[in-house]
């Protein structure tokens, strides 16, 4: 299970947009999705955020 409390929100916005996305990010192993998550706590637009979600499994 995914703990909210610990994902930026913009993050969180994000892949709310793209389930196909989101679900993928949900099966990785929980050291993967914390690498995920550390990332995108150096983003610092909506616009970057948009492209770092959509570009993560690419």
């Amino acid at each position: 299970m995914i703990d909210n409390r610990e994902l930026p929100i913009g993050f969180t916005m994000e892949l709310a947009q793209h389930s196909d996305i989101l679900n993928k990010f949900a099966k990785l192993p929980e050291n993967e999705r914390q690498q995920i998550i550390s990332g995108a706590r150096d983003v610092d637009s909506r616009d970057e955020m948009r492209n770092y979600v959509e570009n993560m499994f690419r």
